[in-house]
């Protein structure tokens, strides 16, 4: 499904630019990508673009809630677009990101655990470390 990041963007207060829909693209179509990853992609379309571009404009896209960083352990992090809340199934071996839906079984034991605690939760982001069904046949 392709979206129109023109509106999304000016829906998180930023103004649609070629980098900025291009950078969506490529994300769109990773899944998951590092800033590298997506450099490589978006120079192969626009070779002029430097990296620092690249860089700024998604470090802006997070803090506007455009992106969600999902943070790998001993690598890069990868960038996604924001979405419905979800589980990351992260590979500590190849870096690869597999999402996982968030039920509203799963919604429940988290209810329990913060109101168990006291604690009010205000957002959040599951990201659970270990290795693949591909990493671990090797």
């Amino acid at each position: 499904m392709q979206k129109n990041y023109a509106v999304l963007l000016k829906e998180n207060g930023l103004k649609s630019t070629f980098q900025r829909t291009h950078i969506l693209e490529n994300i769109h179509a990773l899944g998951h990508g590092s800033i590298d990853s997506i450099y490589q992609k978006i120079t192969q379309i626009h070779p002029t673009l430097s990296l620092a571009t690249v860089y700024k404009n998604i470090v802006l896209m997070v803090e506007k809630g455009v992106l969600v960083e999902v943070p790998i352990l001993g690598q890069k992090s990868k960038y996604e677009l924001s979405k419905k809340e979800h589980i990351h199934l992260i590979c500590t071996a190849c870096g690869e990101v597999e999402d996982q839906d968030y039920t509203e079984e799963k919604a429940k034991l988290f209810h329990q655990l913060t109101q168990k605690e006291n604690f009010h939760l205000s957002s959040q982001q599951i990201n659970l470390y270990g290795t693949c069904h591909l990493c671990n046949k090797i």
